[in-house]
């Protein structure tokens, strides 16, 4: 837990049995249920292609390896309307522990424990399966830090520092739960309208089966599959300092619903991620906000407690402890003795073009494609995501650029997703959720 930079782990799962977690096993395991597919274009825009903008369709592997393959008899099938060459389909965030309800003996498939994570399995996991195309926005968890298992195809993952976090103008909208989405689609970026964007560093990597990557926490991530068929199993490790986040995801959610259920909804702005199947009261919001600041001051005093009694003092006379709660960050000699090398391989910055032990090749800045390799997300509402077929250019319009100088005139009018930008940014709502903690916590001690 002392890495905190992403980095591969090779040799680690030869004997799991979800390695054989291939389409066509996995179809033959849900006999036939079907599942919910997104899709979106493989046209390349200046805008990201959030899960607002993408359609749904509900339909079985068997349909969907015949999509992906272009088999005629897909024709008259759930993927009828979408051309396989204009569109990719993704299956993403599939709680295993609810597909294979009826099957909980394959949870043992999945060893987390061989990370030092006893008793974590497949219940604890999350299935992708994506066909050529298919990618997740850039976005940043609120929560934990993942690993994902690498288990069919490759995909090729970029990840940002959380340092470069303003040069990727986050926004909250579309709303979702923990997860921060980045304004700029990095594989096409805008730079007239997010300049800032050219100081972010890209660590870039492609993953290949059979192995793992590590995603440490607050680190942003673009992700898109490369081959016409991939899947991978991934498990979100939550972290002490998880308690401070979900106190900042609480404010986030009564601002965002607050102002956004205010909107006449004859506007159409899909503001809503469909992830999120409905917006929650301002009552419900206050309860989870109380319930988070509670569980933050009482994890507060048990570390106190703890800090306390190993320094000789008692509890409640020393210092206030402000640092981020969670696995202590490592001094830099610290990092040092990390034993990266054939089986742990560090995912170095873009302008290093590097290939360590054959294993890892990392992009350069020539954009040159990487080699291949020798060898209940928690926090997010467990909800079944509503079928949504839909075709909106919200986020087109309201992105419209001038070709010489920058957003168009017509446009000068502030929007209420501005003035959320503004006030459900990170940085912003980090203070606002120090304060909030911290003055409870005087009062406690008063």
């Amino acid at each position: 837990m002392s890495l905190q930079q992403p980095a591969v782990f090779c040799n680690m799962v030869g004997s799991w049995p979800a390695l054989h977690w291939n389409v066509n096993y996995l179809s033959a395991m849900l006999e036939g249920k079907t599942i919910q597919f997104r899709l979106g274009l493989k046209t390349v825009d200046l805008v990201p292609q959030f899960e607002t903008s993408c359609s749904y369709v509900e339909a079985t592997l068997e349909e969907f390896l015949a999509w992906s393959c272009g088999q005629p008899s897909c024709l008259s099938g759930p993927f009828s309307c979408y051309d396989h060459s204009k569109y990719w389909a993704y299956a993403d965030y599939k709680y295993i522990a609810r597909i294979f309800e009826d099957k909980p003996e394959i949870f043992q498939d999945v060893r987390w424990s061989d990370f030092g994570f006893p008793g974590r399995s497949g219940k604890e996991s999350t299935l992708w399966i994506g066909s050529e195309g298919a990618n997740t926005p850039c976005h940043l968890d609120s929560y934990g830090c993942n690993l994902v298992l690498q288990v069919q195809g490759r995909k090729r993952w970029h990840l940002f520092p959380p340092g470069d976090t303003s040069f990727l103008y986050p926004t909250r909208i579309p709303y979702e739960e923990s997860s921060i989405f980045s304004k700029v689609n990095i594989t096409n970026p805008d730079l007239k309208r997010f300049p800032e964007f050219r100081n972010a560093t890209a660590h870039v990597v492609t993953l290949s089966p059979g192995q793992v990557l590590l995603v440490p926490r607050h680190w942003w991530h673009y992700v898109e599959s490369i081959d016409p068929v991939t899947v991978s199993i991934n498990s979100w490790i939550e972290l002490d300092a998880d308690h401070e986040a979900r106190v900042e995801e609480a404010i986030t959610r009564m601002l965002v619903c607050a102002i956004k259920s205010a909107e006449n909804p004859s506007d159409g702005d899909l503001w809503l991620n469909p992830t999120e199947v409905e917006a929650t009261s301002h009552e419900i919001n206050l309860q989870y906000l109380n319930k988070a600041v509670s569980a933050y001051l009482k994890c507060q005093e048990t570390s106190e407690s703890g800090q306390a009694r190993s320094n000789g003092c008692e509890p409640g006379s020393c210092t206030l402890l402000t640092q981020e709660r969670g696995f202590p960050t490592p001094k830099a000699e610290e990092l040092q003795e990390i034993p990266f090398g054939p089986h742990l391989i560090r995912v170095l910055p873009q302008s290093h073009k590097t290939s360590v032990m054959g294993a890892v090749t990392i992009e350069s800045d020539s954009g040159d494609r990487l080699h291949e390799n020798e060898g209940e997300h928690f926090g997010k509402l467990l909800c079944k995501r509503e079928r949504l077929v839909m075709n909106n250019n919200c986020e087109t319009s309201a992105h419209q650029m001038d070709s010489d100088c920058g957003p168009c005139t017509s446009q000068t009018a502030l929007s209420t997703n501005d003035l959320l930008d503004c006030l459900v940014n990170p940085r912003v709502i980090s203070l606002v959720a120090q304060l909030k903690a911290v003055g409870k916590l005087l009062l406690l001690f008063i």
